[in-house]
């Protein structure tokens, strides 16, 4: 049988934890949502505590120090017990009703890697700024030119995968490198890479967006990096 956890990672977001987590639970899709907790001290990690305390397919873990996006999705492993994982920000950037019709092609399709893309089909996307979009699509054809795949969207948070494979996988990415790691070891062994278009809503950083512009130049040189290297 095939079922789903979602994993979502957050740090300071006191603001859109509780709305983010209450648009996962009402898809019921989920038999299990891990919040992992990247030692926010802006009382998210009580608020993460209660919605853990009233609900009982929702678990609650938190890591020693602040280290990324990285260690967080690293700290949640082992408390996955379904057959396939997916990640979501609590950012409010993306919308958990695409899971759906990401998860409907595990069906057929149970060893593939799906990703939620930004940049194809028609679904809404909003604050799409011309500078990170430039920037995002650079980043893609040039993972895809290196890997000989063609990947439109390697920054999306919407990763959905086997459980396996991630639980195998040795993250190594503190940060939000952990895109390009994640999707790099996958082709390893998987080509096999599906690709759904979902909605997207954008925020500023004055709204606490906090993946900079030497996050991008990271991507570029950890696309070469895990090309060539584990």
């Amino acid at each position: 049988m095939k079922n789903l956890a979602v994993i979502i990672p957050f740090y300071n977001e006191k603001e859109f934890l509780e709305i983010s987590l209450k648009r996962v639970t009402d898809l019921n899709i989920f038999d299990q949502i891990i919040l992992t907790d990247d030692c926010s001290n802006d009382g998210s990690s009580e608020i993460a505590l209660n919605l853990a305390k009233s609900n009982p397919i929702i678990e609650y873990t938190n890591g020693d120090t602040n280290s990324g996006k990285g260690q967080a999705l690293n700290n949640a492993k082992h408390l996955i017990t379904t057959s396939h994982v997916v990640i979501h920000d609590a950012d409010l950037e993306y919308f958990p009703d695409d899971i759906v019709e990401m998860f409907n092609l595990v069906e057929d399709n149970p060893e593939s890697l799906i990703l939620g893309s930004r940049f194809i089909g028609t679904k809404d996307r909003k604050n799409v700024y011309f500078r990170t979009n430039l920037a995002n699509r650079t980043m893609s054809l040039f993972f895809s030119l290196v890997n000989f795949q063609y990947i439109t969207d390697i920054a999306t948070c919407y990763k959905l995968m086997p459980t396996s494979f991630f639980k195998d996988l040795n993250i190594k990415e503190k940060g939000f490198s952990i895109e390009v790691e994640l999707l790099s070891k996958f082709l390893k062994t998987n080509r096999n890479v599906i690709e759904v278009p979902i909605k997207y809503e954008g925020r500023s950083y004055t709204d606490g967006k906090k993946i900079k512009a030497s996050d991008g130049f990271k991507y570029l040189f950890n696309t070469v990096k895990y090309r060539f290297f584990n």
